[in-house]
């Protein structure tokens, strides 16, 4: 994963149930499973940059996740270096997913008409079937990579 721009989604686990308070959107209930947050990255540090802040416990939250992240544990990342904004159509595509739910309304989306950008999956989505979905909608995609997270470091391969 480069310094360049592109759109990403932060694949988190949650381990156990347990309560978290998320800026003004108020007290969220995280339940066992794998939530999928969708962003961009086009300013300073690109995806490198913004990516690395979200695996970080933020001391001061900035966006939602970082609220979130205090109750979750970032697993794999998926990352695009295209030069186009694509989040809202990654949000649209994860929601059509089968086994997605919308956990908060308005999560990750107060700049925008998207119902969120956070989703619930009782089981971790596929890349593969995520990829698929892409190339049915848009042609011209860059290609979608997976960053892998062991130890806090990033890896092409997933760790047994």
């Amino acid at each position: 994963m480069s310094s360049q721009p592109g759109t990403y989604a932060l694949i988190l686990r949650a381990s156990r149930g347990r309560v978290v308070q998320i800026g003004r959107l108020g007290l969220f209930t995280i339940r066992p499973g794998s939530y999928v947050y969708v962003g961009t990255a086009f300013g300073p540090g690109g995806l490198r940059g913004r990516v690395s802040h979200h695996l970080r416990l933020a001391s001061r939250p900035h966006w939602h996740v970082d609220y979130l992240r205090r109750g979750l544990e970032v697993s794999e990342v998926w990352y695009s270096h295209d030069p186009h904004r694509r989040e809202h159509l990654w949000a649209a595509l994860l929601r059509e997913t089968a086994g997605c739910s919308v956990p908060v309304r308005g999560f990750g989306a107060s700049d925008c008409r998207c119902e969120c950008h956070l989703f619930f999956f009782d089981s971790p989505p596929s890349i593969d079937g995520f990829r698929r979905c892409l190339r049915r909608t848009v042609r011209n995609h860059s290609p979608v990579r997976v960053a892998y997270l062991h130890r806090g470091k990033f890896s092409r391969k997933r760790k047994a």
